[in-house]
C-alpha cells in the first residue's frame, strides 16, 4: 500500500516529492524512489514550505503528523493500518490511566512513532531480562507490540509481562503483522528440510532479520541474508530455501530464484492464502479521482468514462515497473 501510494505521488506532482523516512525498510525500492526524485528525510524540518509529503509505513509520532501538515504541502500518511491499530491501543489505554509494556526493538522507527503517542505511560521492553528489570507498577497495565516481532521474539516477553502483572491487558487479536506471521509459518515448516536458507530483504528491516534468526532457530545449517541476487555465494549446493522480508518485491525474489537456477526445480509451499487488502489513504484516492475526472472532461468524455484508479490487481512491483516504463 506504502509503495503504491508514494508511486501515486510521484505520478502526481513534479519533483521533488519528499518522503518521511524511508517508505519501507527495503533500500532497492528507496533506490529506485529516489531514481524517481524522491528525497527521503528523517526530520520535517528539511521539506520545504508547500512540498507534497509522504510519511512511511512504519508509522509517525503525533508531532511529526502536525508538523507535516504545518509544512502547507500536500501530505498523505502511508502508516500500515496494523500499526495504526496499535497506536490507538496505546491512546485508550493511556486514557485510561494504564501503564503500557511495549515489545519493540530500539530505535526502530515504528517503536518510535508508537511510543511518542504516549510518553508519560509507555515501557519499551525487548527481553526477559528487561521485563524483569522494571519497577513494580502500580494499578492497571496493558501489553502492546511492534507488528514486525518474530513470534519467538514476542511470546517469551508476554509470558514474563504476565508472570510479574497476571491481570495485564492483552488485546484480542494480536498486535503481530500477519505479513510477517505467515512468512515465519511457511519458513519454520522448511527450514528442517533445507541445507541452506536464503532470506531477503535489508538488514535494516526487523522482519527479515527475525526470518533469518528463525531460521538459524529452526534448524538450518546455513543462513543468508542477500539484498539481491548478486549478493549470493556460488558454492550452494542440496536443497536451498528462500524467503523474503515483507517489503522485499515480488520480481526480487524471482530473480533470486532465476540466479540459483535449481536443478531439479522449485517446490513451492503454502501455509495459508493472503486475501488482505488495504487501499491507499482516502485523501490520496480522492485527489487522483479528481484528476481522472478533470482529464476526461477536459477530452470531452464525461464524468462517467474515467479511468479506474483501483489498484487492487496491481502488486507493487507492477505498480513500480508500470511507473519507471512511462512517459
Amino acid at each position: 500500500m506504502a509503495i503504491k501510494a508514494l508511486a501515486a505521488m510521484v505520478r502526481t506532482f513534479e519533483p521533488p516529492v519528499y518522503c518521511y523516512h524511508e517508505i519501507v525498510h527495503n533500500r532497492l525500492v528507496v533506490q529506485r524512489f529516489e531514481d524517481m526524485g524522491v528525497v527521503f528525510v528523517d526530520d520535517i524540518a528539511e521539506v520545504p514550505a508547500g512540498a507534497p509529503i509522504m510519511l512511511s509505513a512504519h508509522g509517525s509520532a503525533p508531532e511529526v503528523v502536525t508538523a507535516a501538515v504545518d509544512t502547507g504541502g500536500y501530505m498523505v500518511d502511508s502508516v500500515c493500518p496494523l500499526v495504526t491499530k496499535v497506536h490507538h491501543e496505546v491512546k485508550v489505554r493511556a486514557g485510561k490511566g494504564y501503564q503500557i509494556v511495549y515489545v519493540g526493538h530500539e530505535g526502530h522507527e515504528e517503536a518510535v512513532g508508537t511510543m511518542a503517542v504516549a510518553p508519560e505511560a509507555i515501557h519499551r521492553v525487548e527481553s526477559v531480562e528487561e521485563v524483569e528489570s522494571l519497577p513494580q507498577i502500580e494499578g492497571p497495565t496493558a501489553l502492546l507490540a511492534q507488528t514486525t516481532l518474530s513470534h519467538r521474539d514476542w511470546e517469551a516477553v508476554q509470558d514474563a509481562a504476565i508472570d510479574r502483572w497476571p491481570d495485564m491487558w492483552t488485546p484480542g487479536r494480536s498486535d503481530l503483522c500477519f505479513a510477517t506471521t505467515n512468512r515465519q509459518g511457511a519458513l519454520v515448516k522448511i527450514a528442517p528440510e533445507c541445507d541452506a536458507m536464503v532470506v531477503i530483504g535489508s538488514s535494516n528491516s526487523s522482519n527479515t532479520m527475525a526470518l533469518a534468526r528463525l531460521a538459524t532457530e529452526s534448524g538450518c545449517a546455513r543462513v543468508l541474508r542477500v539484498n539481491t541476487a548478486d549478493e549470493l555465494p556460488n558454492d550452494l549446493s542440496g536443497t536451498v530455501g528462500v524467503t523474503a522480508g515483507a517489503s522485499a518485491s515480488e520480481e526480487l525474489v524471482e530473480s533470486v530464484i532465476d540466479r540459483l537456477a535449481p536443478r531439479d526445480g522449485v517446490r513451492e509451499v503454502r501455509i495459508t492464502e493472503e486475501d488482505e487488502y488495504f487501499p491507499t489513504p482516502r485523501n490520496l484516492r480522492d485527489l487522483l479521482n479528481a484528476i481522472d475526472a478533470a482529464a476526461a472532461l477536459s477530452v470531452g468524455a464525461g464524468g462517467g468514462a474515467r479511468p479506474n484508479t483501483d489498484d487492487r490487481q496491481l502488486g507493487a512491483s507492477e505498480v513500480l515497473r508500470l511507473l519507471e516504463t512511462s512517459p
